[in-house]
């Protein structure tokens, strides 16, 4: 049992055990909400308990932290327990508990910070999803790194997660896509012929057309042999989709499952959904066009699911698709990343959930908002190489995976960020990515040299470690479940390169402060053991993140 939920166990506990003395309602609930206080004065933990029973106890919240101090039951985790404020119940822990914490994380190894929440349930996270008709670029970017740390969290946490990336390869958007690709084939073959209107522009069609020729040219010595624009297409989408693969995987990132949005169409996926809709009342027809009438559901307008030529809309392939997860693969959790375009497609998203006859509740959207990069006090807005959008694959050249990964993941989702080229780049304690491997880095020396040494550590006495350096570092590791827990639960994964930073900083500030291997042997064997334990979790941080752990820098 951690120290937060050994201290919620006995305050709820005492709480409860008083509760006709303090005149506590049968249906007010005793949740215990602790904080960590700003000021270390104040302890380890605190919580406003008292504070939040004092109206429907009607009694003053001192009188009330009083009394559940007085019917704590002792706990070796806790050295003391008092009131501050105006009822603010404050508690630390004890010292030689929290030494011998380092015991505890050394033994789990890299299962610390593992936590049962999940019970396996099965979730899907969906990410990226880049349609196949261009390369990925940094605002995806944003999106793949918060899915899939996200991912990882969820798997730390036991939840069943299958991470997924579902691409449109039907519908007009791609019929132009195939349409664009041959024209810029034919116009490389010599041919004279116009590009279609509204259709791909991009200096990368031009490459993917070489690309293809080339591709040809390998199987046979005619490259005039008469492509039909969909069996170009053909071609181009599967050479997109080993772009996209490829530049993915540059960034560490990778999928249980690509999903096809034609498979919606080909295994009547589409259709089941469609008429789970109009035997629900949610279907009408109006000049000539399929409406989905989430008006009734609460929205302000219906929303048009087939086009009055009898094609298909975006939300229609949407809807067929969370059928797929929730109806037919039976998730129980569905997590979408969309980026900032897709804002004001959620809330309809949610009303054709429900109106299938799945728990809306069970749906969860994260909007990433834009990427702004920047070199100096100068933005960059477009790629040096094509005039137009900057890549992903551009990006990790100029300042790797790991940057990419720590940068992006280092905002809230809902808060737009500014990349800063420059800052990434820096190899000095100014760059987090650069201070938290180098921390990392510095740790596997030390064991190193301990090997070396062949000092024994295996039996140091943790109780020495008293030093308040050496009690901070150890607390900040303490957190580290807590920390999976609350990012599991609120889904917020960019709390975690904070954490790795305050770690690291409180790493360094005790290797500057307490040496490690000295003339004490008995100090030298305890430091090293809490040197161990440190890159326990210091690694575990990088790999949750999807990040390099750096043994040399």
């Amino acid at each position: 049992m951690n120290a937060r939920t050994t201290i919620s166990h006995v305050l709820k506990s005492a709480t409860i055990s008083i509760k006709e003395d303090i005149n506590l309602p049968l249906d007010t609930p005793v949740d215990i909400l602790l904080e960590v206080p700003q000021n270390p004065d104040h302890g380890d933990f605190a919580t406003s308990l008292a504070l939040r029973l004092a109206k429907p106890c009607n009694m003053s919240p001192q009188n009330i932290a009083d009394r559940i101090i007085a019917a704590s039951k002792p706990s070796e985790a806790i050295e003391s327990i008092w009131v501050e404020g105006p009822g603010f119940i404050n508690v630390s822990l004890n010292k030689i508990w929290v030494s011998h914490q380092v015991e505890n994380i050394n033994s789990i190894g890299q299962k610390y910070g593992n936590i049962e929440l999940g019970n396996k349930s099965r979730v899907q996270v969906e990410y990226v999803s880049v349609n196949p008709t261009g390369p990925v670029h940094v605002g995806h970017a944003r999106g793949a790194v918060l899915g899939d740390t996200l991912s990882n969290i969820l798997e730390t946490a036991n939840f069943n997660v299958t991470r997924e990336y579902y691409f449109n390869d039907a519908g007009a958007q791609m019929e132009l896509f195939y349409k664009s690709l041959h024209a810029r084939y034919l116009q490389i073959n010599g041919q004279s012929v116009e590009m279609p209107d509204n259709g791909y522009m991009g200096e990368y069609m031009i490459d993917l057309a070489k690309e293809l020729i080339n591709d040809i040219l390998e199987q046979s010595d005619n490259v005039s042999v008469e492509y039909t624009p969909e069996e170009i297409g053909q071609l181009g989408l599967n050479k997109m989709l080993e772009n996209i693969r490829s530049d993915l995987d540059s960034l560490n990132i990778s999928f249980d499952v690509w999903f096809k949005e034609h498979t919606l169409y080909d295994l009547g996926q589409y259709s089941e959904a469609m008429k789970l809709l109009k035997q629900g009342g949610f279907i009408a027809q109006e000049d000539g066009a399929t409406w989905f009438k989430s008006s009734l559901l609460g929205e302000e307008k219906d929303n048009v699911v087939v086009r009055s030529n009898g094609t298909p809309t975006y939300f229609a392939a949407d809807i067929a698709y969370h059928y797929n997860k929730f109806v037919e693969r039976q998730f129980a959790t569905v997590i979408d990343v969309w980026g900032a375009d897709h804002q004001g497609h959620v809330s309809r998203m949610k009303a054709a959930v429900k109106a299938i006859g799945v728990d809306p509740e069970n749906l969860t959207i994260i909007i990433t908002q834009i990427v702004t990069l920047k070199r100096g006090n100068q933005q960059i807005r477009a790629s040096k190489r094509t005039g137009d959008v900057i890549t992903l694959q551009e990006l990790i050249d100029e300042v790797g995976p790991d940057c990419c990964r720590y940068f992006f993941l280092s905002r809230s989702p809902d808060s737009q960020m500014e990349f800063d080229l420059d800052l990434a780049k820096k190899e000095s304690s100014e760059n987090p990515v650069y201070y938290i491997q180098y921390a990392h880095a510095r740790i596997s020396g030390i064991l190193k040299t301990a090997s070396l040494n062949q000092i024994e550590y295996q039996t140091g006495d943790v109780s020495l470690l008293q030093d308040p350096m050496e009690l901070n570092l150890i607390k900040k590791m303490l957190a580290f479940p807590d920390l999976i827990e609350y990012m599991a639960t609120e889904l917020e994964p960019h709390h975690l390169p904070h954490y790795s930073q305050e770690l690291a900083n409180i790493f360094h500030l005790f290797y500057q402060n307490c040496r490690v291997i000295s003339d004490d042997q008995d100090m030298t064997k305890a430091r090293i053991k809490l040197v161990k334990a440190t890159h326990i979790v210091l690694n575990r941080c990088l790999t949750l993140m999807g990040m390099d752990s750096p043994n040399t820098m």
